[in-house]
Order: C-alpha cells, then sequence, then structure tokens
C-alpha cells in the first residue's frame, strides 16, 4: 500500500486539481477494469494514461483512433513466411499492458468492436487462433463529446466493458495557474520512475476482490439496481454485470482508504462513474443528473 500511495501523490503533481479524478482512476485499475476519460481536447486526458503506466512500471502503447484505422492495426496480422512456408504473426499494439485508446469515438464502429474481445476476455482471435495477452492488461480510451466532429458514438456493448468513466474537466484556477508557471507536463513525465511493479499491482488486485461485502452493503446495491430498473427515469435499468461492476469499484475504493470491508460512502463515491455510462435517460435528461437525485433517495442501511 506504500508504494501505491506514493504512486498517488507522483501522479497529483503531474494532473494538478484533480485528486478525486485520479482516485477513480486507481480505484478502476484495482478492480481490473478499463477506464473511459471523456473530455474536451486539451484538459491532460492522454497525460494521465501515461502517466498512470509509468508510475506502476506497466508497458504502454498509444493507438491514435481515426476514420481509416483498420483491426488489424490494434490486433495484429499473420503474415505467410516463404522461408519457413508457414504464417507468422506480427502483434499489434493491444499485446501491452495499457493500451491508450486515444479519441476512440473517431474510429468506425467495426475498429471499435475490435477491442470488445481484448476486453472482456484478455485475449484476441486471429485468423482463428487465441492469443492471451499479459497481465495486466488495461485499455484507458479517451473519448471527444459527442457532439464534436467526426465522432462514431460507442454501441452499448462497448460501453458495457468500461468499468468507470470520468472526466477532468478545466482545472481549478490555482492549478491552471500552476501549470501556466510551470514546467511542461511531457518534461515532467520523462522524469517519472516507476514506484510499484506489475506484481505487485496483481497483489492488490487479489487483495481488492477480496473485500468483504456485508448482507446489509449488498441490499443496499440492490435496491440502487432496482430503483434505476422501477424508476422510469431510464430507457433500461442498471444490468446485474452492472452491479457486478459497482461491487468490484467500490471494493477498489475501499482498498485505496485502506479499509477490508465496504461502507455505504465508497458506493456512493463510485457510483456515478460506474452506471452513467451505462443508462440512457427518457424525455431528453441527463442520466448522471437523474442517478444524483435517485442516489440521494435510496436509503441507505
Amino acid at each position: 500500500m506504500q508504494s501505491l500511495s506514493l504512486a498517488y501523490r507522483q501522479l497529483n503533481t503531474l494532473i494538478l486539481g484533480k485528486p478525486q479524478a485520479l482516485r477513480l482512476a486507481f480505484a478502476c485499475l484495482i478492480a481490473r477494469g478499463h477506464l473511459l476519460i471523456e473530455d474536451v481536447p486539451g484538459v491532460g486526458k492522454t497525460t494521465l494514461a501515461h502517466g498512470l503506466a509509468t508510475v506502476l512500471g506497466l508497458d504502454y502503447r498509444r493507438v491514435q483512433f481515426t476514420s481509416d484505422l483498420l483491426p488489424a492495426d490494434i490486433l495484429g496480422v499473420s503474415i505467410y513466411q516463404r522461408d519457413s512456408a508457414r504464417f507468422e504473426l506480427h502483434r499489434g499494439p493491444v499485446f501491452t499492458q495499457v493500451l491508450l485508446a486515444d479519441e476512440i469515438n473517431r474510429a468506425s464502429p467495426k475498429v471499435q468492436s475490435a477491442l470488445l474481445e481484448a476486453m472482456e476476455e484478455r485475449q484476441v482471435s486471429i485468423d482463428g487462433d487465441t492469443h492471451a495477452l499479459p497481465l495486466p492488461f488495461f485499455v484507458i480510451a479517451t473519448q471527444n463529446p459527442g457532439e464534436q466532429m467526426g465522432t462514431f458514438p460507442l454501441p452499448e456493448s462497448q460501453l458495457d466493458r468500461f468499468l468507470m468513466r470520468i472526466s477532468l474537466g478545466y482545472p481549478p484556477r490555482e492549478a491552471e495557474r500552476a501549470l501556466l508557471m510551470g514546467e511542461d507536463r511531457r518534461s515532467l513525465l520523462e522524469r517519472f520512475k516507476a514506484v510499484m511493479t506489475p506484481d505487485e499491482l496483481l497483489a492488490l488486485q487479489q487483495k481488492a476482490a477480496a473485500v468483504v461485502v456485508s448482507p446489509a452493503l449488498a441490499d443496499y446495491l440492490l435496491a440502487l439496481l432496482e430503483a434505476t430498473r422501477q424508476s422510469g427515469l431510464f430507457a433500461t435499468g442498471l444490468s446485474p454485470r452492472a452491479g457486478q461492476a459497482l461491487v468490484a469499484a467500490a471494493r477498489g475504493w475501499a482498498l485505496l482508504a485502506g479499509r477490508d470491508h465496504l461502507l455505504p460512502e465508497d458506493i456512493k463515491a463510485i457510483f456515478l462513474p460506474v452506471a452513467a455510462h451505462r443508462l440512457q435517460a427518457v424525455a431528453g435528461s441527463d442520466a448522471e443528473q437523474e442517478l444524483g437525485r435517485l442516489l440521494s433517495h435510496v436509503a441507505i442501511p
């Protein structure tokens, strides 16, 4: 846990004024989840992804998603070698521990769907053969707001593979002042050193999975799930898989707080980042705002 605290503090010197978003990102990775960062260009989405990989000691690859990108550009392709008379796999950038899918919604749905198996199974299938991906394996995707030109909305099946969706937003005034007067973020990142190893992260993930969920907390989660299904505010309610995602994320959040059991505060802290991108509000309302009101009305045990 000491190395995890050090990694968190180090990243806070890179991404200024966003401690809550950084803690959510750490909780997501500890929970073995994939992270979607949605925001306008220029607020540090790519820097956050690169910084996470660096301080956690993970291999890192970045793919710029564009409209002409092909699935093979991500997964790789088998090429026939005349000398050996056999096909040889040329592995794509997905064979890494942290894959940054930059501006994922600028690529076509066909390319977006190429990541589905990798995100769910930690493996990819190429020409009928299955290939395991390195562990730990995370996809950190950035997404521009849907109203911007040249974007393809992520389908529900793709959104469901992301444990959390977070936004960084503009920094507070003092933090932005420090950015203007301080060192370039890329130069600062180049001096960062890993303070954890992949094995330490895997051990933390196992520890998070063992965080205790009491029967009362399970009932609270069930009440939240049922409220999304019965309120009439959403086209469809949260699925059982979304409930499992809430448990996993809350366990990661609790572990960051140094606890081996869940509290209602853990569920409330991660509820919107885990649930909002999985729901579509009816009557043109905002899903996140509706969820916030729902969360305030469900009784805490």
